[in-house]
Formats: structure tokens, sequence, C-alpha cells
């Protein structure tokens, strides 16, 4: 008898523990990640760039995905790779460029499959917490495409509550 009941109480005990496992964490929606992905083509074509925009959900999931009417053909799987990386890492892609530049042994990062260390991903956060990332790729620069992506975020940001 008293084997059985301390093999009920290992099941109870590891049962507790399952259950405390249990993960609730917030993710990206279709209706915010479409809002993003258009705010973020009209923000660089306010400037007359034409861009294509990704929207990714916390594990790099696609989410919503724009080109623009003239955006070349390459910007769509750079803008996905741009928000593939920094959801992957929960940071701006612009920074994970200067880090791989200040510790060259990161350059490996760069043979991930799916990553594109150019500036223009951005981690879009519902408080503290990441629930994807957004990428834009064809404007003429990285810093450009990572100021239309942080333009959409702010111009959303009621909708990351």
């Amino acid at each position: 008898m008293p084997k059985l009941s301390l093999a009920l109480a290992a099941v109870l005990a590891l049962t507790g523990v399952a259950n405390a496992a249990t993960l609730n964490k917030k993710n990206m929606p279709l209706d915010v990640a479409t809002r993003l992905a258009q705010s973020a083509v009209e923000a660089c074509a306010a400037d007359k760039y034409n861009v294509s925009v990704a929207v990714v959900d916390r594990a790099g999931n696609l989410r919503a995905l724009l080109r623009a009417d003239a955006a070349g053909p390459h910007t769509l799987d750079s803008a996905t790779r741009k928000a593939y990386t920094s959801a992957s890492t929960r940071t701006p892609t612009a920074v994970m460029v200067e880090n791989i530049a200040k510790n060259p042994s990161a350059a490996e990062l760069t043979t991930l499959e799916g990553f594109l260390v150019l500036a223009g991903g951005v981690p879009v956060k519902s408080g503290d917490e990441t629930i994807g990332a957004i990428g834009v790729g064809g404007a003429p620069s990285g810093a450009i495409d990572e100021a239309c992506a942080v333009a959409a975020i702010d111009a959303n940001a009621e909708l990351l509550q």
C-alpha cells in the first residue's frame, strides 16, 4: 500500500507541474497585421518609396504581405525575411547589423535559413511582450525601411495595447 500511495503522490505532483507549464502568450491578430502592413506601405508612399511590407506573428509565421504597385519583385522576399529575423530575435534588424559589425563571430547569424540581417525589421510589441514583427523592403536604405515600419507601429499604437 505505501508504494501505491507514493506512486499516486508522484503522479499528482507531476500533474501540477504540467498545469503550471501552460503558456498564455499574446500573438499577432490578422486585422492588426493587415493594418500595420497597409500603414507601412502608406508611410513609405508618402515619401514616394515603393516598398513591400511583411508582418509576422511571434513565431515568425507570415500574417500579412503587401507590395506597392511599383515595388520590385525582390522586395517581397526581403520584407518577409527582415520580419522573420526581427521576430526570431526580438530585436530590430538594424541593431543586429550594428552588433555583427562589433562582433565578427556573430556574422554566422547571416547563414541561418530565413534570416536577412539588413535594417528594416522591427519587433511589434503589445505592452512588454513581442507579438510579432514588421519588415519593410524596397526603399533606398534600410534606415528608411525601418522608419516606415516604426511609423506604422506608431500609427496603430491603440491596437497594440
